[in-house]
């Protein structure tokens, strides 16, 4: 079997566990601090992301393993977690917290006193960032809801693993994955001792919902309030006085009313009833209008709202919302017909091909029409390292592989060689497009995105022509 399991439409590599906990998950990476040192290149300013609203003295790095992509570093101060096992415990226990709304813990580092934890890293910023900070767009109605909800949903989950506490939940510790759906930073559920006996410092379950009622005071705003300062900024005040103006009347006076009355509810958190994650779960519930729309497009982030305009073919639209699996099929569909524009062969110079590496290939396109993609590389592979000849679409397929195994680099390099041997062919933007998104350079994703659908639209006018 190859290394990736076959993946319905809309999911990616590695696709996000949906339960709290799962026997078959991997266990947490002892990272050495050497290797994140070398990730976050000597921990390098450039390469911090945390954005703490001055509420943490630790720091987050974006940082680059070889062989797991990017990843998210937290840099603990050395007065923090004096004691070692204590730490490794509560990361091991954190760890094993799994849920699709919860960004998850991969590792952790204990050395000396050095203290580090190790998480997936979320691409597309966090919810301050997108909610406070966008000059040109605000954040659609559905959109706060969709986040609410997402947000409720982590923390029942924590809560039900027995992790009732979590340290400075705020508009900063919420981040978007890529596909634009928000996830509460894992790091929050790591806090040793706190002798704030406030209720909106405090890590205890009051302060959690206390919290919580912040951020969905921020939603109905659209504006950054202080957590000391959110009761008396809602108190009194009825959802005509609060709403974000920005909305300009698009969205739902009930829908407002009730996400109005539950940050209420939340606020007074020395209410028992406040604290029950379940009925807050259930309440936002019923407000998911739109469960169905992609959460990048009711997000509209830049490089989405730069293409609107542009008419997507099917395989730009599958390009554009990371689509592997439909990709895929429109690839299989495809086969080796685009080849012929740039490739000269006759059916008999084909078939005087060494027969074996004819077997080689039609083993990959077997491989891959089975989406057994490490199978499919190696075939291809083999067939590449063989030929005179290069076939753009054997690269295009092989890059494809590359992106369901999570290699993005790899699917990126192949995805050029079909550019230069191909140079105007809308498939090989398109793949190049998708792995520079996945490695995060998401300006020059929307770029050659945006190349490829002028490239689609120039092909489609000569058919029309000829």
């Amino acid at each position: 079997m190859g290394c990736c399991h076959s993946l319905s439409s809309g999911e990616v590599p590695q696709q996000r566990a949906h339960q709290n906990h799962g026997e078959g998950d991997p266990p947490l990476t002892k990272f050495s601090f050497s290797d994140l040192n070398v990730a976050t290149e000597n921990f390098s300013l450039k390469n911090v992301v945390s954005e703490s609203g001055g509420e943490s003295s630790n720091i987050v790095y974006k940082g680059r393993l070889q062989n797991r992509g990017l990843i998210a570093v937290k840099k603990f101060n050395n007065m923090a977690w004096t004691d070692p096992k204590t730490f490794v415990e509560k990361a091991h226990r954190v760890g094993g917290i799994k849920h699709k709304r919860l960004v998850h813990l991969i590792g952790y580092c204990c050395e000396g006193n050095e203290r580090l934890l190790v998480a997936e890293f979320m691409p597309n910023d966090t919810l301050a960032k997108h909610l406070f900070r966008r000059k040109n767009h605000t954040m659609e109605w559905e959109v706060r809801l969709k986040v609410a909800y997402s947000i409720a949903e982590a923390l029942d989950c924590c809560s039900s693993a027995g992790f009732a506490s979590y340290n400075n939940l705020s508009a900063y510790s919420i981040m978007f994955d890529e596909n634009g759906d928000a996830c509460l930073s894992c790091f929050g559920l790591m806090k040793e001792t706190n002798n704030d006996r406030k209720a909106t410092g405090s890590v205890n379950p009051e302060s959690v919902m206390f919290r919580f009622g912040t951020i969905l005071v921020d939603l109905l705003t659209g504006k950054p309030i202080p957590p000391s300062h959110a009761h008396e900024t809602i108190h009194g005040k009825n959802v005509a006085e609060l709403i974000d103006p920005n909305l300009k009347g698009k969205f739902s006076a009930d829908e407002a009313t009730i996400v109005f009355k539950l940050a209420f509810k939340c606020l007074k958190y020395e209410d028992r009833e406040s604290r029950d994650t379940k009925h807050i779960v259930r309440t936002l519930e019923t407000l998911q209008t739109k469960t169905d729309a992609p959460s990048y497009a009711m997000l509209e982030m830049a490089h989405h709202r730069e293409l609107s305009g542009n008419k997507l073919s099917p395989l730009g639209k599958a390009s554009l919302r990371m689509d592997l699996t439909a990709i895929h099929k429109i690839l299989v569909i495809a086969e080796y017909e685009d080849d012929k524009e740039v490739v000269e062969f006759s059916f008999e110079e084909w078939m005087e091909e060494a027969k074996y590496i004819q077997e080689v290939r039609k083993h990959g396109d077997q491989a891959f029409l089975e989406q057994d993609f490490e199978t499919a590389i190696n075939c291809y592979s083999q067939f590449i390292d063989s030929r005179r000849t290069v076939y753009p679409s054997v690269y295009a397929r092989r890059s494809l592989c590359y992106l369901f195994c999570n290699q993005p680099d790899r699917a990126l390099h192949d995805g050029m060689i079909a550019q230069e041997v191909f140079p105007d062919w809308p498939t090989a933007f398109y793949l190049q497009s998708v792995a520079l998104s996945k490695l995060n350079m998401i300006t020059d994703s929307a770029d050659t995105l945006k190349e490829a659908t002028l490239l689609e639209a120039k092909r489609q006018r000569r058919k029309q022509d000829s």
